[in-house]
């Protein structure tokens, strides 16, 4: 929900309990406890404006949690409700059984002590319950309800998050179209904020790979294969990285993390948390070159060196050309001379084969 629907609501909400408060007031007109229709207003002001702050207390506190707190609170209060069964007030009665019976009034004693007892235990147990469970992960949810956990898991896949740089990659909308990920994908809003910025005011290059990005999005998001939602709340602290609030979203969904970024990969393995990484999936799909193979390659473009012309295989590795210069623009023979393995895949040196 956007800020101004937020403060439209609120407006309504205060004007509402202000025409509350008036015919509260105007009710009382000709009765003992008379209140004049300033107070009235007033009063239904200030109750609203009290709502509002502790709503304003429950900033991130999303609609999951809120679940996640009922669950608890249900504990709490059946756990309560079981020692109030068991008549445990009985042992405190038994504590003050002398100054009880010598009181004036000691059945009204003993109903009161009883009353405390039980509105002590329910609101204590459920206090613990609720905080436990807020505290709790999925995991913890999942040795209760096993059953439903599998269900999940089994019909659904564990959820993936998605980062900015997954985003915009080129390969994501084949690797979701091949079936291999399965799973409901989350993209934070903070997120698509940050593509949507790139698309419109980054540098030449980055702006290409952003405006990608939101095609790739509008794909997904039009796909019946794939289940994707932009969540809008804000996980974490507005002075945390966005990379830790990326680990902190996918812990919180019991997710998985898919990135470009290796040094996200090893920060969130390192938090225990499960990431897909496209490099690491990349390197570990392409095939293995060998020093001393030959192979026929298109040269495209000169090297770093100026006797040097790059070339590319279908899978996207790079092959850097010795003594090639004179080649770009045709396709030549290629003895393979050594290989170097990066982040971002395999690459390849070669030089020209003389037959």
């Amino acid at each position: 929900m956007n800020q101004t629907a937020v403060n439209i609501s609120r407006l309504i909400y205060l004007l509402v309990c202000q025409a509350a408060g008036v015919s509260i007031a105007l009710s009382t007109k000709s009765t003992a406890i008379e209140i004049s229709v300033t107070l009235g207003l007033l009063i239904g002001l200030a109750i609203g404006l009290a709502f509002i702050g502790i709503e304003r207390l429950m900033k991130g506190f999303t609609l999951r949690g809120f679940s996640t707190a009922t669950f608890g609170l249900g504990v709490g209060l059946l756990c309560a409700w079981l020692l109030t069964r068991v008549q445990i007030s009985k042992l405190l009665e038994l504590a003050f059984h002398n100054k009880i019976s010598s009181a004036e009034d000691g059945e009204a004693l003993a109903y009161s002590l009883r009353l405390t007892l039980d509105v002590t235990l329910f609101a204590s147990l459920g206090f613990l319950g609720t905080v436990l469970a807020l505290r709790s992960n999925r995991d913890d949810f999942a040795f209760i309800i096993p059953y439903v956990r599998f269900r999940q898991d089994a019909s659904s896949g564990q959820p993936i998050v998605l980062d900015a740089e997954t985003v915009m990659d080129g390969r994501i909308l084949r690797l979701l179209s091949s079936g291999f990920i399965s799973g409901r994908l989350i993209l934070a809003q903070y997120v698509l904020e940050e593509i949507q910025t790139l698309a419109n005011e980054g540098p030449e290059g980055l702006r290409q790979r952003a405006q990608r990005g939101l095609e790739n999005l509008e794909k997904m998001q039009s796909s019946p294969d794939v289940q994707i939602s932009i969540h809008e709340e804000r996980m974490g602290t507005e002075g945390q990285t966005v990379h830790a609030r990326l680990i902190e979203m996918t812990k919180f969904y019991g997710a998985r993390l898919m990135t470009l970024e290796d040094k996200l990969v090893h920060i969130a393995k390192l938090q225990g948390v499960s990431v897909l990484s496209l490099n690491e999936l990349d390197i570990a799909l392409s095939p293995p070159i060998a020093v001393g193979e030959r192979l026929r390659v298109p040269l495209v473009r000169p090297g770093k060196e100026s006797h040097q012309a790059i070339g590319y295989l279908p899978d996207g590795s790079m092959i850097v050309v010795n003594q090639a210069a004179g080649e770009i623009g045709s396709t030549v023979d290629l003895v393979v001379v050594t290989t170097l393995q990066t982040a971002g895949g395999t690459l390849i040196f070669g030089e020209i084969a003389h037959s």
